[in-house]
């Protein structure tokens, strides 16, 4: 396929007076990427990658307009006029490279997620009504602060075009302060910004009149907003069409980004970074019903993740253009591979979160578990070729051994990957298996077409022994055997009906009606495992090790396994180690008390116990006197970022 497989997606377009050369979009997104609160070098190169991939409208995150808006620590400001030279240079290398550039303006209200010295700020909202996820109760702002927050976002944008920037983007979506206004059940508002839906839309209209009172002809201004909350108490999408219209028609506006969800609760906030089990492109309906309402460009974005779903939204008349994100953080180069006719060497986000959200949420830069390249593109950048071609052998199929082989072949290398099992994954080929997680399988369909264009011998089916290395002959060999799981020892080991997760996935275990799941890791094979013998009809308890199930994976994708586990009846028991079994029971420690919990009745423990490192292939190769790197879980069992990242790594040592 090729730009005429794509002639909606690779077709200009113009937001006001701001010509695009294509409808893809990289869409607001925070990338813990800011240099105390400004735009420095590491930002510059992370969107300069999408721009030159071939982004049409780069959006750089939220900003803050105003003292009252932080929310984080260390956000970027665009309250003062220190902000300009940052966002200089970001405008001079994306727009060199042919793409928009577009910035957020924010002032979250009441949801505040942190703070900036561990001390909890005043949050600000339209009236005291607090929210569910952070439990914050807001002061109102009075008529005086209404003013001045609105005139700092024209004072705001106002800097961004000084420095060169083709627009500002309201960000009144997922329950933020714009948002907060606008919902009835959060605003009650007894003055000219409270009770009707045009005193409610006062607020937004206002923000987007004082920018272009600030700002020259040809600046883009968007609003960006949720076309529907999905949350208890939240905006729904018949409120939100209202609401658009009345906005639209103030002639203020040139283009709308539609999304969906709230960050007031945690059912909403789900869809600020919608998991895989979200269907690709879901939100589109949202978009298609609010450009038809008010006539505007609309921009729709929502797990699209393919190009061919962004022509298909687009060719359907659902949107103008399509958010791409995740997308373009996994392959900043999507753009220009489905333009040159290679769609199928995109490295396609399989929506797990992982590492752009999730390390968001941790404190960290963000990154991709299958392109640790995002976000440190300064320390990782383009490889260099090898001084010298060389002979690697690399042992493992799994992710790690995978990125190894491709990234040691990409540099010159003759390489070859066995892998003992007939085919290719590791890990990942049972994490496919289990409840709303088969997208994971993507990583493999990936990391193999890069073997593929790297020039990789791919050998499966062949078990390395010293024999099968002598023969092969290398000059390094990289290592990434993985692990097994583990089977701690307990008392009763040898007379309970014992199993683990590899053998449930794999259907290599009779399960017997009640079961009890004991949980080390607190991750998703615990709760996968739960959930998926609960829809086949078993009576499961799920006992964690930590105070609740999921409790080290990303939170998106942890409480929608929760609720998902509680629809299904699966009892949870929090805070508890295995201590021992028998032939119908499960002996329990609460991990805090020490106190004995007895679970009986129970058929089958399936054991979720983490893994244990493969390591004879290594001992193997020391004794072998070969040179040697490792990478994934034979160095220390954890996840799949961390085998890709160590892949990449190994594969650009040897």
């Amino acid at each position: 396929m090729s730009q005429a497989s794509f002639p909606n997606l690779f077709s200009p377009i113009t937001l006001g007076s701001l010509a695009l050369r294509n409808r893809i979009v990289s869409t607001g997104h925070e990338t813990h990427l800011n240099e105390k609160g400004r735009i420095g070098d590491r930002m510059i190169a992370y969107h300069e990658a999408r721009a030159r991939g071939g982004a049409g409208l780069i959006v750089v995150e939220v900003a803050l307009v105003h003292p009252s808006a932080v929310f984080v620590a260390d956000p970027i400001r665009v309250d003062t006029d220190d902000c300009i030279p940052g966002y200089r240079r970001l405008a001079e290398v994306v727009k060199g490279h042919g793409s928009g550039l577009i910035a957020q303006l924010f002032h979250p209200g009441r949801e505040m997620l942190a703070s900036e010295d561990g001390t909890a700020p005043v949050s600000y909202s339209a009236s005291a009504t607090p929210n569910e996820r952070f439990h914050v109760m807001p002061r109102p702002m009075t008529p005086e602060m209404i003013a001045e927050v609105i005139a700092s976002y024209g004072a705001a944008a106002r800097r961004m075009q000084e420095a060169g920037l083709d627009g500002v983007e309201i960000v009144a979506s997922h329950g933020y302060l714009p948002a907060q206004f606008l919902n009835g059940q959060v605003n009650r508002r007894e003055d000219a910004y409270g009770g009707s839906l045009e005193n409610r839309t006062r607020f937004i209209r206002e923000i987007a009149a004082a920018i272009r009172a600030e700002t020259g002809a040809g600046f883009a201004v968007g609003l960006r907003l949720s076309g529907d909350e999905r949350s208890h108490e939240g905006l729904e999408a018949d409120e939100i069409l209202d609401a658009c219209e009345l906005i639209a028609a103030e002639g203020t506006l040139d283009y709308l980004s539609v999304v969906a969800g709230s960050s007031a609760t945690l059912a909403g906030s789900v869809h600020i970074a919608p998991p895989m089990y979200e269907a690709a492109g879901y939100t589109a309906p949202l978009g298609q019903a609010i450009r038809e309402r008010t006539g505007l460009a609309t921009i729709v974005t929502g797990r699209i993740n393919q190009p061919q779903e962004a022509e298909k939204i687009i060719a359907n008349g659902q949107a103008d253009m399509c958010g791409m994100t995740r997308a373009m953080i996994c392959d900043p180069e999507a753009g220009n591979k489905a333009q040159e006719g290679r769609a199928e060497d995109i490295r396609a986000c399989i929506g797990c979160n992982q590492a752009c959200i999730g390390h968001f949420h941790d404190g960290y830069p963000i990154s991709c578990i299958q392109n640790p390249v995002s976000g440190r593109e300064l320390q990782l950048g383009t490889p260099s070729l090898a001084a010298a071609k060389r002979r690697v052998m690399v042992i493992g199929g799994g992710p790690g051994g995978m990125k190894a082989a491709a990234v040691a072949a990409e540099r010159g290398h003759e390489v070859a990957l066995f892998e003992q099992e007939a085919q290719l994954g590791g890990q990942a080929r049972l994490a496919q298996l289990l409840p709303h997680r088969a997208e994971f399988g993507g990583i493999i369909t990936n990391l193999t077409r890069e073997m593929e264009l790297a020039g990789v011998d791919i050998r499966t089916g062949t078990a390395v022994d010293d024999g099968v290395i002598r023969d092969y002959g290398p000059d390094a060999v990289i290592i990434a055997t993985g692990a097994a799981p583990r089977w701690p020892e307990f008392e009763g080991r040898g007379e309970a009906h014992t199993v683990d997760a590899w053998q449930v996935l794999q259907g290599q275990a009779d399960i017997g009606k009640s079961v009890l799941v004991a949980d080390w890791r607190a991750d998703w094979v615990g709760m996968g495992v739960a959930e998926l013998l609960a829809q086949n009809g078993h009576h499961v308890r799920l006992a964690v090790n930590g105070y609740m199930p999921g409790q080290t994976i990303q939170m998106y994708v942890r409480d929608a396994g929760i609720g998902r586990l509680h629809s299904l009846g699966v009892e949870v028991l929090p805070y508890m180690r295995l201590f021992g079994a028998d032939e119908d029971s499960v002996y329990l420690q609460h991990i805090m008390s020490n106190e004995a919990v007895i679970c009986e009745g129970v058929d089958t423990l399936v054991l979720c116990q983490g893994h244990v490192p493969r390591n004879s292939v290594e001992e193997m190769v020391r004794g072998l006197g070969l040179e040697h790197h490792l990478a994934g879980d034979c160095v220390a069992p954890r996840t799949a970022e961390e085998a890709v990242l160590e892949g990449l790594r190994a594969g650009r040592r040897v």
